[in-house]
């Protein structure tokens, strides 16, 4: 019996997390995640896996097994449910996270929640979850029984001795899997370039406490609404300190809840007030805890710093933590958050600047001490840019794992008469963007185009013309959009230039698309000569 694994995202970039195990010919998806939009993907939403190879073998799928219940392993699950809906297990936090999101989106799901430690069946897969420390409670580790040996997903972990929540990565039952023998090893990279151990959460504790209390005014922190062990110590610090707390931004103020009613986190009920009966208070007395510690657009934080907020704005003596280390790519954005809230007078403690932040994944010594509990047959790294991923691969190397496998979007393991199989670009893997609410994809061909334009702008070309003479009897008449400040000159040079071509046809009457592509030429020509820009041309023609 043949099982495979495919890498459908995740392996190249941070996020999209999403692979496929496939044991007899059926099909059940490791995690299900979503990317947050670079700076250069122009009016993209969201950045889902490619779900064409899953969607062609609709029959085949089983259920999906998460890991925990950050975006970027859950996130898609509406587009994906909104096709395919199938059962869908987790920790009771991962899948109660999920739930409002695909409900949302107009899907009735079946989610069922599993407690860690227990072997589960579902048609071919026999799985169990492992708990694992990381920066939001109910981790998990995933260790399939399959025909080729047990495969485990490691999830995003980190060997953190002292949890806010008291559950640690659990490496006797790592080490029991490994006892028994394990044929592969999917681990996290995150961390794989960074040497020695991650600090625990809990360090944290007193560096947030005495922000909190050195605040002389309203203190605002900012983080991850799934980082609820880092909601929980801000809290802790701010009840300590004799102020009232409001969370702000509308993932905030629905996982409190949903950790709450778990017994996840721990909330005194009589120190959280609305915001809007939080802003009677003194200042001192006040704690508003909100999203936006990545410099997304639209959420509480930036809205602060861009003085736009419905309801808070920074003012001289506000103190601003930013709890949270940016993800690749959204740096620029972070930093303009930051800008806009030192204009506004707000003192601001970040990542750079002050201990706010430890990572929720585990460094090289924290990987090598998983990889030796495990022991596995095979290895490969997963969650991470290509770097990481390297790294990981190299450090599976140097510690002799018998198999290792560098692997990317798209690529897949074959596992087979214990034989392992790498096979590239086994399934396409493209980035699928989604722009807007609903379920609309946007080619990647699109996006590209939203860039172009933006770079180079776009220029109108309007001819009134006698297609039966070929006499030119308006215009042309030019008009830009992002193109340049000030296009006279160029416009009169595009203008002779356009002329020109049209005196190049052979003859009239004469096809419109042919007279077409003559205005595109002789604009592209005289832009290209006098600005070196290669802007998009648009010809309309008058036909008189």
């Amino acid at each position: 019996m043949t099982v495979e694994i495919t890498f459908l995202g995740g392996l190249g970039d941070v996020g999209r997390n999403c692979a496929t195990l496939d044991i007899d010919g059926k099909i059940a998806l490791i995690d299900c995640g979503l990317m947050f939009p670079e700076e250069d993907m122009l009016g993209v939403d969201l950045v889902l896996p490619d779900f064409t190879s899953v969607f062609a073998r609709r029959r085949d799928v089983q259920c999906v097994v998460l890991t925990h219940g950050h975006e970027d392993h859950v996130g898609a699950l509406p587009y994906f449910l909104s096709q395919l809906n199938v059962p869908v297990y987790g920790t009771a936090l991962a899948v109660g996270l999920a739930r409002g999101r695909i409900e949302e989106a107009g899907v009735t799901p079946d989610l069922r929640a599993v407690a860690t430690g227990t072997w589960v069946d579902h048609g071919p897969f026999r799985f169990r979850l492992v708990p694992v420390s990381h920066s939001i409670p109910q981790g998990a580790g995933i260790a399939f029984d399959t025909p080729e040996g047990i495969i485990i997903h490691s999830g995003d972990f980190k060997l953190d001795p002292t949890p806010v929540d008291g559950i640690p990565t659990d490496l006797p039952d790592f080490a029991d899997l490994g006892n028994r023998g394990v044929r592969l090893l999917m681990a996290d990279s995150t961390n794989a370039e960074r040497p020695g151990f991650v600090p625990s959460e809990s360090s944290l504790r007193k560096p947030l406490y005495e922000i909190v209390v050195e605040a002389k005014g309203r203190l605002i922190a900012a983080c991850f609404a799934s980082h609820l062990h880092r909601v929980q110590q801000i809290v802790d610090a701010a009840v300590d300190a004799g102020r009232y707390v409001a969370f702000l931004g509308r993932s905030m103020q629905r996982n409190v809840p949903i950790a709450e009613s778990l017994g996840l986190i721990n909330i005194p009920a009589d120190s959280v007030l609305p915001i809007e009966e939080l802003l009677k208070l003194p200042p001192n007395k006040t704690a508003i805890i909100s999203t936006g510690s990545q410099g997304e657009p639209l959420a509480a934080l930036s809205l602060m710093a861009n003085a736009s907020h419905r309801w808070v704005t920074i003012e001289q003596g506000d103190t601003v933590l930013i709890s949270a280390r940016p993800i690749p790519g959204n740096e620029t954005r972070v930093s303009r958050v930051v800008n806009g809230l030192l204009r506004r007078g707000a003192e601001v403690f970040h990542g750079n600047n002050a201990m706010v932040h430890v990572s929720g994944h585990g460094a090289r010594e924290e990987l090598k001490t998983f990889i030796n509990v495990i022991r596995p047959q095979a290895f490969v790294g997963v969650h991470g840019e290509y770097r990481h991923l390297a790294a990981h691969a190299a450090l599976a190397r140097d510690m002799k794992v018998p198999e290792v496998f560098l692997c990317q979007d798209g690529d897949a393991i074959r596992l087979h008469n214990g034989k392992a199989e790498f096979r590239p670009q086994s399934v396409s893997a493209r980035h699928v963007f989604v722009d807007g609410l609903e379920v609309d994809e946007t080619g990647q061909g699109v996006v590209r185009d939203r860039k172009h334009l933006a770079e180079d702008g776009v220029v109108i070309v309007t001819v009134g013309l006698d297609l039966e003479s070929g006499e030119v009897v308006q215009g042309p008449d030019l008009e830009s959009y992002g193109f340049m400040d000030d296009p006279s000159e160029v416009f009169a040079a595009a203008r002779a230039m356009v002329l020109a071509e049209l005196k190049t046809v052979d003859r009239w009457p004469a096809d419109p698309e042919h007279i077409q592509r003559k205005i595109v030429t002789g604009t592209r020509r005289a832009v290209k000569a006098a600005a070196r820009r290669r802007t998009v041309v648009i010809p309309i023609i008058i036909e008189i």
